[in-house]
């Protein structure tokens, strides 16, 4: 039996995680060690350990980072404080192996002291570019500590392979997200306006917006922007899902508090709607708008529009149904027109699903079965 340590830090990711998370659980070729960590542990951002708890979960570990802050200095701290954490688990809990997801600073130093402890990486989402963010930086790193590799695309996987990791340890298995929109049942249009307690106008936007980490103190005047092409919609609702905790996210969520209060006819805010809450949003907005990376993974699944503001995101492969425009009022003005144009909505009802097929999953327990992790140094493959 191996024992798989799976490491989760925002609400988020854990959505992405929880079908692999259950796998492992209910597989006898497994011992799962759930580490839970980052923004779960924050009374700020929902205290969402509690959520994974309720999911039936046993956490093996908290790892606290005691973020104060959203400075650079804050984050760095909390960095250094998280590895200390992880040093001392990884210690307890003895894994074989260590799954992470993505590229935020709390994985960064699950997989530094995981890789000082000489247990072997898996690595979801590697090889992918933000190029406005600093978790560019991040990833590319964690994927120079991992021995295995699960890409969400081909281009991915041979972008792993070319920063020095042998093909026969990358594997191109899929979005993960994809596998929670295939096999969970959704909430209805009523069931999903009562768990909000809101109902949607005739029109209705989703927004999720974060800092872009690599640019200095620009979330304020850029989020200013889209407030102000929001603010201009009719007999629209808006729901917004407040920032991670990234360098200066803080600043956005005052934003969207003051907004809220302005107007609470037309507009709701959420810490966290969950993954059951979001996934059922999509399925009703006409539209989701900011720069996360759910706007080019999942929302695409349920044909609906994508407006990706700015250059959080740029250099991800992206679908037909993503509006990219520039974090001014003209241009998120022009893509709103855009994103409820009938022709626009009709031609992105036949685009195809560039990141899998909702297996990931399955295809990830069985080459954890099958693989032998007996020896984790390795030869850098040159092209």
């Amino acid at each position: 039996m191996k024992s798989i340590a799976v490491v989760t830090g925002t609400r988020a990711e854990y959505g992405l995680l929880k079908p692999l998370i259950k796998a492992i659980s209910e597989d006898k070729a497994f011992k799962l060690q759930l580490i839970v960590t980052g923004m779960h542990l924050s009374p700020d951002f929902g205290l969402t350990y509690k959520q994974i708890e309720q999911d039936g979960f046993v956490i093996d570990s908290k790892v606290e980072d005691h973020l104060s802050g959203d400075s650079a200095e804050a984050i760095t701290k909390a960095i250094g404080t998280a590895m200390i954490g992880f040093g001392e688990t990884y210690k307890r809990l003895a894994p074989d192996l260590v799954v992470v997801l993505g590229d935020r600073s709390e994985i960064l130093a699950a997989a530094t002291a995981a890789m000082i402890k000489g247990i072997p990486i898996a690595h979801l989402h590697g090889g992918e570019t933000t190029e406005g963010a600093y978790d560019e930086g991040i990833r590319h790193a964690i994927t120079k500590m991992s021995y295995l590799h699960f890409t969400s695309a081909e281009v991915y996987r041979k972008r792993v392979i070319q920063l020095g990791e042998s093909p026969d340890r990358v594997f191109n298995v899929g979005a993960i997200g994809i596998d929670s929109i295939k096999n969970l049942k959704l909430l209805t249009k009523k069931e999903f306006e009562s768990s909000i307690s809101f109902n949607l106008n005739k029109k209705s936007v989703l927004v999720t917006f974060h800092p872009v980490t690599l640019e200095n103190a620009t979330a304020k005047g850029q989020f200013e922007e889209l407030l102000k092409s929001l603010d201009k919609l009719e007999e629209t609702t808006i729901i917004f899902t407040k920032p991670n905790s990234d360098k200066d996210g803080r600043v956005i969520i005052e934003m969207i508090d003051d907004y809220v209060v302005k107007n609470p006819e037309k507009s709701i805010a959420f810490t966290s709607l969950g993954q059951l809450r979001y996934l059922s949003a999509l399925q009703y907005v006409d539209v989701v708008a900011g720069n996360s990376s759910s706007g080019i993974y999942e929302v695409p699944i349920f044909k609906k529009p994508t407006i990706n503001i700015g250059d959080r995101q740029k250099g991800r492969l992206m679908p037909k149904s993503i509006i990219n425009c520039k974090p001014i009022q003209k241009d998120i003005d022009k893509a709103i027109q855009k994103s409820f144009d009938k022709e626009f909505i009709k031609q992105i009802q036949m685009q195809k699903n560039i990141y899998g097929n909702g297996n990931t999953t399955s295809q990830i327990i069985e080459i954890l079965k099958t693989f032998e992790l007996k020896d984790i140094k390795k030869s850098f493959h040159n092209l």
